[in-house]
């Protein structure tokens, strides 16, 4: 039988639970050529969320084409312009030969070559001249809003871990030239999301960043535990298989509502179940996938200093003010203005999450291992 439940990929059709508000917001955006950015920690299915708009969208109105195109595949300036360019030649273009022809109408001074692969025509190689590029990347830029107002059709554009960019060398001024590029499109709108929040908070919310202000701002919260409830029950019924609502709800709390732990630890919970799962059930399976990452928790732990592995113990005991003096010195921790040090060092090693004056853990089963395992926290 086919396990009922989905990590690891992009969560479609039965397999995506809530975001009907969220989902509605970024078509009405889309539909109104308004730009987005989505702003989430990892995992928690923004990916999922834009593709499943996308997809609502492309049915509805068969004049707006969505590309998605993945920043974390670029590590220079020139890569992104090659993917870039060659993602939205792929989905406004039909036909082999309108690629070609959007091509040279458009880029045509910037490349000197284009391929196709023999076995996949739909995969497409550029050859851009660098040299050329550099003196002015306007055409690229602009390649999008060309082809979509000769098409006369809408298009979105999806860059995924677009906090990416900022590793760029000379990344501001690379973000100046996209910001004033893409802030005159008419044909085209944007969805920028990235999983690294503390990155992409410096992208969008500081002032002096050029991409402050760019559009509507999403954060995405972790859905509800009356959300997956019903979800997490649904596809055990579905399977032939029980778990009552306190399990279920087991399920969520013990994960914190982390949408991939949630799938995970549901499934490895419907593998150990014959008819009807128990509460013993769902601990065992959540205690198994404590230890099946505990090699990975291992690494990540020995690669923490001293005062941030203190920091992280002072925070499971329970601890609020840690720049107290009575915390600095029973965890070691150096002085007060060492502790905002220590909590960008662990945020930027994406161990915990800065967000509103509010510090947590990113992955809850890292931090269940902490407590259970390393620190033996009772």
């Amino acid at each position: 039988m086919e396990a009922p439940f989905i990590f690891g990929k992009i969560a479609n059709e039965n397999n995506f639970t809530d975001r009907f508000d969220e989902i509605e917001r970024l078509i009405t955006n889309f539909k109104s050529g308004i730009n987005t950015t989505i702003i989430s920690p990892r995992r928690w299915g923004k990916s999922s969320l834009v593709l499943k708009a996308a997809q609502k969208l492309e049915e509805e109105n068969t004049t707006m084409k969505v590309c998605f195109i993945d920043v974390f595949d670029s590590r220079t300036e020139e890569q992104f312009y090659q993917s870039f360019a060659k993602e939205i030649l792929k989905v406004t273009a039909g036909k082999l030969e309108e690629i070609g022809n959007y091509a040279k109408m458009f880029i045509g001074k910037l490349l000197p070559k284009i391929s196709f692969s023999p076995d996949n025509m739909q995969d497409i190689s550029l050859a851009l001249d660098w040299q050329e590029l550099r003196k002015d990347p306007g055409d690229i830029l602009d390649l999008g809003e060309k082809i979509a107002k000769e098409k006369g059709i809408k298009l979105i554009i999806c860059l995924d871990e677009f906090q990416g960019i900022a590793d760029y060398p000379k990344s501001k001024a690379f973000q100046k030239r996209m910001r004033s590029r893409f802030q005159k499109h008419q044909n085209v709108s944007y969805c920028l999301y990235g999983s690294k929040r503390h990155m992409m908070m410096e992208i969008f919310t500081k002032q002096s960043m050029p991409f402050y202000k760019f559009g509507d701002l999403m954060f995405l919260e972790k859905i509800s535990v009356e959300n997956w409830i019903p979800f997490i029950q649904q596809h055990f019924e579905n399977s032939k298989k029980k778990i009552g609502k306190s399990e279920a709800e087991l399920i969520a709390d013990l994960v914190e509502c982390h949408p991939y732990y949630v799938q995970q630890l549901a499934q490895m919970s419907w593998l150990r179940t014959k008819t009807a799962c128990k509460k013993s059930t769902v601990f065992e399976a959540h205690d198994t996938l404590m230890m099946q990452l505990s090699l990975l928790f291992q690494n990540i732990t020995s690669d923490l200093s001293f005062t941030q592995l203190n920091f992280l113990h002072a925070m499971l005991a329970g601890e609020t003010k840690m720049s107290s003096k009575k915390v600095l010195d029973k965890y070691q921790l150096g002085t007060s203005a060492n502790i905002m040090k220590i909590k960008k060092a662990l945020a930027n090693k994406e161990i915990l999450d800065l967000f509103a004056n509010v510090v947590s853990f990113t992955d809850p089963i890292y931090k269940a291992w902490l407590t259970k395992y390393h620190f033996r926290i009772r």
